[in-house]
């Protein structure tokens, strides 16, 4: 913890407070978690096994998965856990109760875990069409943050280093489904967007991930933009591309085993998922589309560290648009000679930034923005302040996150990080953000004094840009003018 390192405290200590602190939700969720086990095995949860028994899941697989049921009565998990001597509060706090009734009513539930098999959220999905959202899953609460977990993780881990990579999908069914046919090793993001938090659970298992994410537009688009953040992040990445715009669980239902293992056993690379991807909707008779299409490809076949590899690429490349091998080489050489001017300057630029630590300045506007995402009342304290960000984009990142908790009414990790997904600049520096791991347990006090720190540096700034202009001013009336304008500021300070 970054904060306990600066000021002597033991680290091991925090995280023993910390689990000791949040040990009632996971005490509150483990009764749930049984509650609604319990009443699918019951009589009212007939119809409940008749729609997982279409769905093909068998009770061994439901009893490997802790799949439960709520059920048509409103309170009765409310009341069953006020009775067990929780507040209200609380419970509305750990997200499984909403005023005074259940969060989960007439669903199948599915149990969400934590990285060490802890029962930390629900996602209810709807059985009976009774309901327009499939899926209704936990809010973020003190122990569940959607960007931090992985869906299967905690059972995977031994698999995963016999098979020595790891299947990454997008939900918990296509996880699940997988399972039913003997495919151990897949987790799920429970989202379309990768966090660096769910990549740090990754590398501590494999350096080499397989992406088999939905075969939608949506999922094309999300495999591209995660497959270039494990690239970044010195994975190897290998794809699982479906047909038919259908998901690893239909994709199983509908062509079975046999099939989907093949597609397991002969994934492609991402460079050349990319190049398909590319590919799409080009018209090889129009010199301009033949043409961009071409130097895209080299671009991408210059990001290829293996060099039979790009061989080879390259000549499928000649064969498929006609060019003369020797013109592509001979571009692609000149692809790969700037890209190794721009590394090593980029080796250059890393090494003075590592020299130079971050201003005070710069990592106040990265707390404020850290707590704003995690802390939904310093958004308030934040507007209300009116605090100007001197940096563009730690500005506009503010700005965004306002506008999503004012739209949504709630931010979780990985749905902000989708949402800023086509906005790449801000994308990158909101993703440095959250990984900063800073204390969540500060009081808004300090959240002010943050923000008393932005205000006196911004007027700071603007005190220098006087100072430089009553000196090159000749005007008396507008130098004693300018010079109110100092003082007022400098009485302004906090």
């Amino acid at each position: 913890n970054i904060i306990s390192r600066e000021v002597g405290i033991s680290v091991f200590d925090n995280i023993k407070k910390e689990e000791n602190k949040y040990q009632v939700y996971y005490d509150i969720y483990e009764i749930a978690n049984k509650f609604y086990q319990n009443n699918l095995l019951s009589k009212e949860g007939e119809k409940a096994r008749e729609y997982l028994e279409k769905r093909q899941l068998d009770r061994e697989t439901i009893k490997e998965f802790q799949i439960g049921l709520s059920l048509y009565q409103r309170d009765l998990l409310t009341n069953l856990l006020l009775k067990k001597g929780y507040s209200l509060s609380l419970l509305e706090e750990a997200g499984l109760v909403s005023e005074d009734h259940d969060i989960y009513i007439k669903r199948i539930i599915f149990p969400l875990y934590n990285a060490k098999g802890e029962v930390n959220g629900f996602s209810g999905r709807i059985y009976n069409g009774e309901d327009t959202n499939k899926y209704l899953n936990s809010k973020e609460t003190p122990i569940f943050k959607k960007g931090e977990n992985l869906f299967n993780y905690h059972r995977v881990k031994d698999e995963v280093r016999k098979m020595k990579h790891i299947i990454l999908m997008e939900g918990f069914m296509a996880v699940i489904r997988a399972h039913t046919i003997g495919i151990k090793n897949c987790v799920a993001t429970m989202g379309t967007s990768l966090t660096m938090e769910q990549i740090a659970l990754i590398k501590k298992l494999t350096n080499t991930v397989y992406l088999c994410l939905d075969g939608d537009n949506a999922g094309i688009k999300a495999t591209l933009q995660n497959g270039k953040m494990l690239l970044d992040n010195n994975l190897d990445v290998k794809v699982i591309s479906l047909s038919d715009n259908l998901d690893p669980d239909d994709y199983i239902l509908k062509y079975g085993e046999e099939r989907f293992k093949g597609l397991l056993n002969n994934p492609v690379s991402y460079h050349d998922f990319r190049i398909k991807v590319l590919k799409r909707g080009v018209d090889f008779n129009s010199v301009t589309d033949k043409t961009k299409y071409i130097n895209s490809v080299l671009t991408e076949i210059s990001l290829e560290t293996d060099e039979i590899k790009r061989e080879i690429m390259l000549k499928n490349l000649a064969n498929e648009t006609n060019v003369w091998y020797n013109t592509l080489e001979k571009k692609l050489n000149g692809l790969l000679s700037n890209q190794k001017e721009v590394v090593e300057k980029s080796l250059t630029t890393n090494l003075e930034h590592k020299k130079n630590k971050k201003d005070k300045y710069i990592k106040t506007m990265e707390n404020i923005l850290y707590y704003m995402v995690n802390k939904r009342e310093v958004i308030t304290l934040v507007n209300n302040s009116h605090v100007y960000f001197p940096c563009d984009e730690y500005r506009l990142l503010s700005r965004e996150i306002s506008y999503y908790y004012d739209k949504y009414e709630s931010i979780n990790m990985a749905d902000f990080s989708t949402y800023l997904m086509d906005k790449e600049d801000l994308y990158k520096v909101f993703q440095d953000i959250i990984s900063l791991d800073l204390e969540m347990d500060i009081e808004n006090e300090v959240i002010l004094e943050y923000i008393s720190v932005i205000k006196n540096y911004n007027i700071a700034l603007e005190i220098k840009r006087l100072e430089k202009l009553i000196m090159n001013e000749v005007d008396p009336d507008l130098q004693a003018k300018i010079s109110n304008q100092i003082l007022t500021l400098i009485q302004n300070r906090e």
